[in-house]
This record gives structure tokens, C-alpha cells and sequence, in this order.
């Protein structure tokens, strides 16, 4: 079975792939040759990947998915949660969006947070959902070089590295975006037997 993932994303693209791969053929917008950035206008995760997927489905009338995601701090009152990318704005800069987290957590003692991911499955004209929570911890300072996003600010419970600190393999014991492409992959491996 081909799918295409409906993201520009390519960290997202290499996880998704690490896990997935040798189940199903796997297209990233990039490889489809489709250029475009697909808005994500809604106020919850599950709309923006439902969103994405459906321009996806409409474009090319292929099998695909996406997936939003985003951390949500339990001090912030789940900020900055669907905004995630933004939260610092609309250039959807890393280390600004850090910068401004670890700034409205400074006087905070309450570090939980959580990772939500929602994939969005259109095959066959039918959409399904699929969600991945990682709960963990704000540190107070980044840590590690490698992941993206939040990644060097973020513990998983149950770890003493942070994302960033992780090689892809450790990550995914962990990962949000894992336990729900888990659950994709369960899907899918019933839905083409």
C-alpha cells in the first residue's frame, strides 16, 4: 500500500518513516512533487490534520494522511498547545518558540506538559484518527542538539535525557508521534488483510 504524507516537514517525515517504512510505502509531499504549504486555520489539533489530509485527498485523489501536533503545558493552561509552531509567530521559529516558553514558565513550579499528536488516515474516501500522548517535563534550560521543535526542553516521563538528547531509536520509545503511527500501522495492516 502507497500513502502520502501530507507534511513539508522532513524530521517528521524521517520519524514517520523510521517506523512505518517497512510496512507501507511511504511519499512525502516533497517526493509527490506537490510545492504547497497547507494552512492549518483551526483551533484544535484534529481539525488541522483533518485539514491537511483532506487538501491532500482533494489534490490527488490518493490514499494519504497527515498529522498535527502540539505540546501542551499544564501551567499554561495547555499553551501553547495547537499553536505550538507559532507560539512565538507566524515564522515559526524554534528557538523563539523555547524562548518564550521557558519565559512563561520562569516563576512556574508546575513543569508537566504533554505531547499530543492526532493523525488524520483518508483512504477510500473515509477518514480515521489516530492519537499519541507522551507526558513529561519542561526543563529549565535546552539540552541536546538533535530533534527539532521542542525537543531540548522537553523529558519524557520515565527518561533522564531530553528529546534532543536522543538518537531516533530511543526517541521512539517514547514518542507521541510513535504510539500514534502504532496505531496507524495496526490499522492499516487489518484494513488490507
Amino acid at each position: 500500500m502507497k500513502l502520502i504524507f501530507a507534511t513539508n516537514n522532513q524530521h517528521k517525515v524521517d520519524e514517520i518513516k523510521a517506523v512505518i517504512g517497512k510496512h507501507f510505502t511511504i511519499t512525502s509531499l516533497r517526493e509527490a512533487g506537490i510545492g504547497i504549504e497547507i494552512s492549518e486555520p483551526h483551533n484544535t489539533i484534529l481539525e488541522n490534520a483533518s485539514e491537511k489530509s483532506k487538501t491532500i485527498y482533494q489534490l490527488t485523489g490518493s490514499n494519504c494522511f497527515s498529522e498535527d501536533t502540539g505540546l501542551e503545558v499544564e501551567a499554561l493552561d495547555g499553551a501553547p498547545g495547537v499553536k505550538s509552531a507559532r507560539y512565538a509567530g507566524d515564522q515559526k521559529s524554534f528557538d523563539a518558540n523555547i524562548e518564550k516558553l521557558l519565559l512563561n514558565l520562569k516563576d512556574k513550579s508546575n513543569r508537566n506538559a504533554r505531547f499530543k499528536t492526532i493523525i488524520s488516515l483518508l483512504i477510500d474516501k473515509e477518514e480515521f484518527f489516530f492519537e499519541g500522548i507522551c507526558e513529561g517535563e519542561i526543563l529549565n534550560e535546552k539540552r541536546g542538539a538533535g530533534g527539532f521543535g521542542y525537543d531540548s526542553v522537553f523529558v519524557p516521563t520515565g527518561a533522564t535525557k531530553s528529546f534532543a538528547e536522543m538518537n531516533l531509536e530511543e526517541k521512539n520509545i517514547f514518542s507521541h508521534r510513535r504510539k500514534a503511527t502504532d496505531k496507524l500501522i495496526k490499522f492499516l495492516q487489518n484494513f488490507s488483510t
